[in-house]
């Protein structure tokens, strides 16, 4: 049976108080404002949870507020990259006792590895966890997965069940695709690269885990919805309003400050993030965040425009302006 993992996750910014800590109660009011916002599925620990930069313990207790505040109503699929393959098996079945629909497990990083230890490494984690495995390949931070060995690994691993990609490499996505899909029906395709989610999308991935959609659900669900429908005019017409936000807000610098400033233009303030700020970084950020904010209104007003956007998109904005008109 096809169980594949599909639409929109969001890879959620992780909500620190005034002391650096996590903050329970605005986790789970973002993890409801982003369901109530059409999400398909949530993704803690994440590049842009900042999982890197939370200890074992906070990242096992950011998945249990996200996976029970959740209750079930949207997937959760949970980062699990730890810093060894004995701590990362560890980590995986303590989500998957949570509740996690899956993990996704970024490849070895720090040390550069061979295709044949990447394999291994893999492989390892596979013959020996509970819950379903994503493979992660994010080349810009950690050692690549090179189409052959995700090709082996589905072959091999029935416990591995999809592909989490943000190289933005939609050949490569193209390759893994025709020689997967024959063989497993059930494996997942998702790009976590949102300068190339319609192209992605329109290539046969199943979805995206997408740091705009912690800014902008609508508008990624729309994008989504649009491929489903087989509507790519329109998907791409949205893709190029998604394009220029994308760009300033991970282009801000000392990522993920640009999507918390998006996050903030929603009336989401996450805090900021752990890593020490200089008195010119934070004048910078400042100074993008201006400009961040009015893209973000701007781009909610050109979806307001689109006379052939998805009824369901439109209904997702009229309630949200609805909202803020009761407040």
């Amino acid at each position: 049976m096809n169980r594949r993992i599909s639409g929109i996750l969001t890879p959620n910014i992780t909500p620190v108080d005034d002391r650096g800590r996590v903050d329970e109660d605005q986790l789970r009011g973002y993890v409801d404002w982003l369901i109530d916002h059409g999400v398909d599925g949530l993704y803690p620990n994440g590049s842009t949870g900042e999982f890197v930069r939370f200890t074992a313990e906070e990242r096992r207790r950011i998945v249990r507020i996200v996976v029970d505040q959740a209750a079930g109503r949207v997937p959760v699929l949970a980062g699990a990259a730890e810093a060894n393959v004995d701590e990362t098996i560890e980590a995986c079945n303590a989500y998957g006792d949570m509740g996690v629909r899956a993990v996704a497990i970024v490849a070895p990083f720090y040390y550069p590895i061979s295709s044949e230890g990447v394999h291994a490494y893999y492989a390892r984690i596979a013959r020996d966890v509970r819950v379903d495995v994503t493979l992660y390949n994010i080349p810009m931070f950690a050692s690549p997965i090179e189409v052959d060995v995700v090709i082996r690994l589905a072959e091999e691993y029935p416990r591995i069940i999809g592909l989490k990609d943000s190289s933005g490499d939609l050949p490569n996505l193209m390759r893994m695709m025709a020689a997967i899909r024959p063989m497993r029906d059930d494996f997942s395709f998702l790009t976590g690269w949102d300068a190339s989610l319609a192209p992605m999308l329109i290539a046969g991935a199943d979805g995206g885990t997408n740091a705009t959609s912690g800014v902008l659900p609508e508008l990624t669900r729309a994008i989504h919805r649009a491929c489903g429908e087989g509507d790519h005019k329109l998907a791409m017409e949205l893709q190029y309003l998604l394009l220029p936000l994308f760009d300033a807000m991970i282009g801000l610098g000392e990522f993920p400050e640009g999507f918390r400033a998006g996050a903030r233009a929603r009336g989401w303030d996450l805090g900021r993030s752990r890593l020490p700020l200089s008195d010119i970084q934070q004048a910078l950020i400042a100074e993008a965040e201006r400009d961040i904010n009015a893209m973000v209104h701007s781009t909610q007003a050109k979806m307001s425009a689109t006379s052939e956007m998805p009824l369901e998109a439109i209904q997702v904005i009229a309630r949200r302006v609805m909202e803020q008109l009761q407040k």
